[in-house]
């Protein structure tokens, strides 16, 4: 690669004969940067179970513990695509480690806080740190592999992903309730040494020839404005309700922020995201395709872990092992998807991937709080069946179509996407189970002939009841603590079911939105790059 005296890195000191051989090789790239994207993925999840050992040990409010998640997740997704820029202008490698070194250390010093304050600052640092990590693990692949080979590589990525998100419920329970809350952090420690070692002997550095030069400073103020303030709506829009003027004033400020955003892409010399990117019809399905896969996936999979453990009274451990037939069928498909992508390319694969999703939704709205585990079984494993090829395929679709020097921005507008998906999820569902449970909630009760509530008595009711948790108060007669608990969880299943099926029709969607899909253009550019 050819590069002007002026950016010309300093010359790198010998390096041993072994790390020559293990340095840039792609098998061994896929692995490296598998440690670390697997522990910003299980931070995603597995921190959900420590959340009620750390309330009560920092004596935190339920609003303090929510921000636990919430800095993490609205750090990552205002920070992915800028992130993705870095690794283009400074190398991938570099900005790889960095990840890992940071996310590593914000972990060990959320297990040392004496104070909520700091475990939710350090959290923050952990979503920025993470957005560093992850566009520049895509980054690598797409530099690493040959274009045959790709989606395999993508597929076995997606796989870590996946089993990782789905796999967190479990290793956290197992963490808190056997070691400590902190173990949940501090287990980030000795996983980012291993990543931070592996890195340096195998990562090679694979820089575009004509990789960024500058950076677009205002253009990375107005889209992380963008996105804070849609994140912030969706985050808050459930404690404000969704007509209220505090949510749809940051809604408005997202907007607007977007539109300024696009004005200025288009007039600066060196943007951030050339919108030009926008014009392949491929890479912008595949970014509205991962948007709705998220949609669907995680505001439907946030209902069952608390139908699990709040309907049918399972552990935190047990209801993670209920889901691993999802996980299971994750690490199965993935690595298969990818085969079947390089051989057919992507639409058949992913159009057929959101169809069974979409059946598996609709499954799932059909549960009822004494369903069995051998029928969640089969609607968890084909969720799973079908989230695989979306995972690989949308990811290859939006990588490979952009242009190589883009390939870090490409990469965080596949993270971006997901995570906005996934807020979009959560919230909209959680609005249509609200919504659900203050319809029926009255009439269930009246019609158990249970003694009458007044309206604040049954706002609290509803509120307990869209969690899937019966509100008996203290002393009620058993008898009357079985009607209450019959109406909740039939309430609540009623919910679930109705946003269950929303989530079913925004996977049909994403059906049609599959077809407009093909093979990356770029895809073969990528291990003919030059390196550093």
């Amino acid at each position: 690669m050819t590069v002007d005296k002026a950016d010309e890195a300093p010359e790198p000191a010998p390096v041993p004969a072994l790390a020559k051989g293990l340095r840039g090789h792609p098998w061994l790239t896929l692995f490296a940067v598998a440690i670390g994207v697997m522990m910003v993925a299980l931070d995603g999840t597995i921190v959900a179970i420590a959340n009620p050992a750390i309330q009560k040990d920092l004596g935190a409010t339920f609003a303090d513990v929510q921000w636990i998640t919430n800095g993490y997740f609205l750090a990552l997704a205002v920070a992915l695509i800028t992130a993705g820029k870095l690794g283009d202008r400074f190398g991938h490698r570099q900005t790889f480690l960095i990840g890992v070194v940071g996310f590593a250390a914000a972990s060990g010093a959320i297990g040392l806080s004496d104070s909520i304050a700091f475990v939710v600052t350090f959290r923050v640092l952990q979503g920025l740190f993470g957005a560093l990590l992850m566009p520049a693990a895509l980054g690598l692949l797409r530099a690493t592999f040959p274009a045959e080979k790709l989606n395999m590589a993508i597929g076995i990525w997606g796989m870590v992903i996946g089993a990782s998100t789905a796999g967190g419920p479990i290793l956290g329970g197992l963490l808190v309730q056997h070691v400590s809350w902190q173990s949940v952090f501090f287990i980030n420690v000795p996983v980012g040494i291993i990543a931070l070692v592996l890195g340096v002997v195998i990562l090679r550095d694979h820089r575009a020839e004509n990789a960024p030069k500058s950076f677009d400073v205002v253009g990375i103020a107005l889209l992380s404005a963008a996105m804070f303030c849609l994140v912030w709506a969706l985050i808050k829009a459930p404690e404000w309700g969704w007509g209220a003027g505090m949510t749809w004033t940051f809604i408005g400020a997202s907007v607007v922020s977007f539109a300024l955003f696009a004005v200025w892409e288009s007039k600066v010399e060196e943007p951030l995201i050339p919108l030009a990117l926008f014009r392949s019809v491929p890479l912008s399905a595949g970014v509205v395709l991962m948007v709705l896969m998220a949609i669907a996936f995680m505001g439907g999979l946030f209902f069952v872990t608390f139908y699990l453990q709040n309907v049918h009274g399972m552990s935190p451990v047990d209801s993670g092992l209920h889901l691993l037939p999802l996980t299971g069928m994750m690490i199965i498909g993935s690595p298969l998807a990818g085969a079947m992508i390089t051989k057919m390319g992507p639409r058949i694969p992913l159009a057929g991937g959101m169809l069974c999703t979409a059946i598996a939704m609709y499954g799932m709205s059909t549960l009822e709080a004494g369903t069995g585990s051998g029928l969640m079984s089969i609607w968890f494993a084909l969720l799973g069946l079908g989230l695989a090829p979306v995972m690989v395929g949308a990811t290859e679709v939006i990588v490979g179509n952009a242009p190589m020097e883009l390939s870090g921005v490409a990469g965080g507008l596949q993270q971006a996407a997901m995570q906005i998906g996934g807020s979009l999820g959560t919230a909209v569902l959680g609005a249509v189970m609200a919504s659900k449970v203050d319809s029926d909630l009255p009439e269930n009760w009246a019609d158990a002939k249970l003694p009458p509530l007044s309206e604040a008595q049954l706002d609290k009711a509803a509120e307990a009841v869209q969690v899937g948790v019966a509100p008996v108060p203290p002393k009620a007669p058993p008898s009357v603590a079985d009607q209450i608990t019959t109406v909740a969880h039939d309430t609540f299943m009623s919910g679930m079911g109705m946003a269950c099926l929303v989530a079913t029709g925004v996977a049909v969607v994403a059906v049609f939105v599959a077809f407009l899909t093909k093979r990356g253009d770029n895809a073969e550019a990528g291990a003919g790059v030059g390196h550093i």
